[in-house]
């Protein structure tokens, strides 16, 4: 099976890299991308959430066969879009402590920008639970890695057309939400969680750690998204 792994912001496709052993070492190929605006020297103005969005579409159009999605935080919008645009190709989406964003929807306008990117802020930003095992080396690992997000990518609103997208099944690999919380929410209609609420087959699999799994626990992680893209 060919798997698309799409890296949530200021991250490249590098940050799959023990995701990406362990799929191919289950017998899958794995595709980390490195999204347009966030390799070496590239110029991020001009990109927007579209623009990743069609990045995946164009893979996956490339690709003979069908293909899982995989997102992680803002990487997981860029996969609901693919599956949009695609729903017919897409065999099932995994959200890394992500979710699906719905028509209309930001990934985040309250970061701070320069220069047409988003530099990754600084740790006192990010609420606790995001922050769960990211010790102080983990986190200077996180800046030596971290590249700046293009703005429209976090600006630019959703898009969706194709409401096939709600018949591809979804897992989600949650990291800062116990699922009876992330249960309780789709239950009630919260809109964080109103189109995965949407969604016809929905398993939620726990990863108690920050938001940032494949630094704080990347062998579980890698485990978690082989049996996610198997079962």
């Amino acid at each position: 099976m060919h798997i698309i792994l799409i890296p949530g912001f200021w991250l490249t496709g590098d940050s799959w890299a023990p995701v990406t052993r362990a799929l191919e070492a289950a017998g899958h190929t794995a595709h980390p991308l490195t999204l347009p605006g966030k390799g070496p020297g590239e110029n991020p103005v001009g990109i927007g959430l579209r623009t990743h969005i069609d990045a995946v579409t164009a893979l996956v159009d490339s690709l003979d066969g069908d293909v899982v999605l995989v997102g992680h935080s803002g990487g997981g919008a860029v996969a609901y879009g693919a599956v949009d645009a695609r729903p017919d190709r897409t065999v099932k989406v995994v959200y890394v402590d992500s979710g699906p964003l719905a028509d209309g929807g930001v990934i985040n306008d309250g970061f701070e920008s320069s220069g047409g990117a988003l530099p990754l802020p600084d740790r006192g930003v990010f609420e606790e639970p995001e922050l769960v095992d990211m010790t102080g080396d983990v986190w200077r690992q996180l800046e030596s890695i971290a590249v700046p997000e293009p703005v429209g990518v976090a600006t630019e609103q959703q898009q969706l057309s194709d409401e096939r997208r709600y018949d591809v099944p979804a897992v989600v690999i949650t990291s800062t939400m116990p699922e009876p919380l992330l249960r309780q929410f789709m239950e009630g209609g919260h809109p964080y969680v109103a189109e995965l609420a949407r969604a016809r087959n929905v398993r939620i699999v726990e990863l108690p750690t920050g938001h940032w799994p494949q630094l704080t626990k990347p062998d579980e992680l890698a485990a978690a998204v082989v049996d996610a893209v198997s079962n």
